[in-house]
């Protein structure tokens, strides 16, 4: 799940860009959630440097703060999230040359004037790093899976605790750090997508060894660093080396 931050100072704007974003997210069915909408950057700074991750921000440039402006959060954001896609917001169209001032790297530039375009605008921004997101090179470090046409479920292999199989036939749950996501799917077709750290410990279960906290042989149970717990068969639970 790609997690989204908004931070705009002006709530009439701030709500109405929240709902732009929340419309396209449910119609297109986007594996994407905003976590943090605030006017005070300070807060969304906070939320992410506790994210860790690849993120998507909407920045208004005319922030009231005494330290950043919209410039200056992205600045920031860069330090924790160097790969993010930023969105910058504002009334002012001859202020885009800031964006090479500052050095960062913005995907887009959006004006507020036009209510129509700021709407069509967000929405292919969405659908822009959607696209990204499933074509990105870096396939080692994400668990991208198509669901449908238009729904994908693009998670971080270090947040993955285990997949196990659903009472549900033909579907799997997956089994994060944040969520857990239930989908049509074959155990076999999602081991074969995922080499090392996962480990089909079970017919019915396949772990990620570099989550998990404790191992044990006695009652075949593997318990995760979060606490949940999974099962391994008596013989290939030997194959867990901890």
């Amino acid at each position: 799940m790609l997690p989204i931050f908004v931070c705009e100072d002006n709530k009439i704007q701030r709500e109405r860009l929240v709902g732009y974003i929340n419309d396209a997210i449910m119609f297109e069915h986007y594996d994407m959630e905003i976590v943090k909408v605030s006017g005070n950057p300070d807060e969304i700074l906070e939320v992410v440097q506790q994210q860790n991750g690849l993120g998507l921000y909407f920045l208004d440039i005319d922030l009231n703060h005494p330290e950043f402006n919209g410039f200056e959060l992205a600045k920031e954001i860069r330090k924790f999230d160097p790969r993010g896609f930023i969105v910058f917001f504002t009334t002012h169209a001859e202020m885009t040359y800031l964006t090479f001032t500052y050095k960062i790297e913005a995907m887009d530039y959006i004006v507020k004037d036009n209510l129509s375009d700021v709407k069509e605008r967000v929405r292919a921004c969405l659908a822009s790093v959607q696209e990204r997101m499933t074509d990105d090179p870096d396939t080692s470090s994400y668990f991208t899976y198509h669901i449908s046409d238009k729904k994908v479920i693009h998670e971080k292999i270090d947040d993955i605790l285990f997949f196990e199989t659903s009472p549900k036939i033909h579907r799997i749950v997956m089994h994060s750090k944040n969520r857990q996501v239930e989908f049509y799917a074959k155990m076999k077709q999602i081991e074969n997508s995922l080499g090392e750290p996962f480990y089909r410990c079970h017919r019915s279960f396949l772990v990620n060894k570099n989550n998990i906290s404790e191992v044990d042989t006695k009652t075949g149970t593997i318990t995760m660093v979060n606490g949940e717990e999974c099962i391994a068969s008596n013989k290939l639970i030997k194959g867990l080396q901890l």
